[in-house]
């Protein structure tokens, strides 16, 4: 399986899980699809999901001086899935911290 790298703990989408407390994000694999991503969170988490939502993001172009020079890169480019739940199911990502 594997399907699901991490799981989203930012706070763009915290803020999105209190307004609309069913909705979770997760870090997925590039060619992952949908109903994997579905079967791998009800799978994990007992949980019935209703929706999967996916979103592909290309990596950025960074840059900085350093005292050697200016050092050029690119961050990595990776898959979002935004899950949603049935009513009354949540997820507690530190329940185990």
């Amino acid at each position: 399986m594997a399907v699901i790298i991490k799981p989203l703990v930012t706070e763009k989408m915290t803020a999105m899980t209190e307004k609309m407390p069913n909705r979770f994000g997760f870090i997925v694999r590039p060619d992952a699809n949908k109903l994997e991503i579905k079967k791998e969170v009800e799978a994990l988490y007992n949980v019935k999901v209703v929706d999967v939502n996916t979103m592909k993001y290309q990596g950025k172009s960074k840059s900085r001086y350093t005292r050697s020079g200016l050092l050029k890169g690119r961050t990595n480019a990776f898959k979002k899935a935004v899950v949603t739940l049935k009513d009354g199911d949540t997820i507690d990502f530190y329940s185990n911290i």
